[in-house]
């Protein structure tokens, strides 16, 4: 993180706990001492559309827009929706991805096939790139969408910010009932980095 601002786009689809996550990187920013910035995206997310946040964080944040090309780190609830977010990377963007595959509508209907080069695609045009089973790893916690904290786990591996901060803002935001839950998942995304 040598640069001023740190760029985090994460996206997914509706129910996968892409603003929670988002929400939860910035509670975590915020108490690690940095400027954050949030925007948000909910589209279609009732029905399963996409759904994106941007989380920046640094000194001094102007704008909580992330420019085409300057992202560091995109986190990726489902494989198919990080095809969409390309633009808005580098070949040093570092890519956390849920193995997932949902297929959207048009696939559903016939009207489109599913793209089998996505693994392909990334690895040919970046240098970081996570492939996690965040989802199976959450189900075989319990609960499949708990998937967003393996996710995050991973990724706060990736970051210098005290794992306790990160526990602690990931617990704010749940109800007690899911901590121990949440708490194992978070443990486990950071275990696969």
């Amino acid at each position: 993180m040598g640069k001023d601002v740190t760029n985090l786009l994460v996206a997914g689809v509706g129910g996968q706990g892409v603003i929670l996550a988002s929400d939860i990187m910035a509670d975590t920013f915020m108490e690690a001492g940095y400027d954050v910035k949030k925007s948000e995206v909910h589209g279609m997310a009732q029905r399963g559309g996409s759904v994106s946040s941007h989380v920046r964080f640094g000194n001094k944040v102007y704008s909580p827009i992330i420019k085409m090309g300057e992202v560091d780190y995109l986190f990726m609830t489902v494989k198919l929706e990080t095809l969409r977010w390309l633009n808005y990377c580098n070949p040093s963007t570092v890519i956390l991805v849920d193995e997932i595959e949902i297929n959207p509508p048009a696939v559903n209907l016939g009207q489109m096939e599913y793209p089998r080069d996505i693994d392909e695609t990334l690895k040919e045009n970046f240098k970081m790139v996570h492939f996690i089973k965040a989802t199976e790893m959450a189900s075989e916690l319990g609960n499949a969408r708990a998937a967003n904290v393996v996710l995050l786990g991973a990724l706060s591996k990736l970051l210098d910010i005290d794992e306790d901060i990160w526990i602690k803002c990931l617990l704010a935001r749940l109800p007690t009932k899911l901590h121990e839950l949440n708490k194992k998942a978070f443990a486990a995304g950071r275990e696969v980095i």
